[in-house]
Formats: C-alpha cells, sequence, structure tokens
C-alpha cells in the first residue's frame, strides 16, 4: 500500500463581522418619522380602543396596515442601494 498525502486546511481564524439586517434598521429609523408616528398612534388609539370593549367587531387591521405601508414606503427609498 502506498501512504497518501492529505493536505490539511486550517481556517484562519478572523473575527467574522456580525450581520446586520438593513430593512430591520431602516425600518427603526422609518418609524421615528412624523409619519410613521402619526399613523402609529392612530393604530395604539384604535388599539386600546377595541381593548376596552368586550364584544366588538372592530378590527385595527387597516390602521395597522397603513402603518406598515408608511413604513416600507420610507424602507423602499434607501434598501437597495444598502444591499452587498
Amino acid at each position: 500500500m502506498s501512504d497518501k498525502f492529505v493536505p490539511v486546511v486550517k481556517a484562519e481564524e478572523a473575527e467574522e463581522e456580525e450581520l446586520v439586517d438593513p430593512q430591520q434598521s431602516l425600518r427603526e429609523e422609518c418609524s421615528q418619522k412624523p409619519d410613521a408616528q402619526n399613523m402609529w398612534a392612530k393604530y395604539q388609539e384604535c388599539n386600546d380602543r377595541v381593548n376596552s370593549r368586550s364584544k366588538t367587531a372592530e378590527t385595527c387591521e387597516e390602521e395597522l396596515i397603513d402603518y406598515v405601508h408608511v413604513l416600507d414606503k420610507c424602507v423602499t427609498k434607501d434598501l437597495f442601494k444598502r444591499l452587498k
């Protein structure tokens, strides 16, 4: 039998940069803007109203969708510029 030479490769132990989701950071930034704050306040107002009643068919789906729409509109302006 012939001895086979099997090379051993050791990876360098360099610290990896922690990945940050640019969409998440942009959403945090956009949530501080006046338009988003206004929509969030409307959503919270609706949520408080619904939670104060025991029997209601009202949901805050429309307010939540409006809030997320404002956030997404703000995020899409810069999101693709930040992707690598």
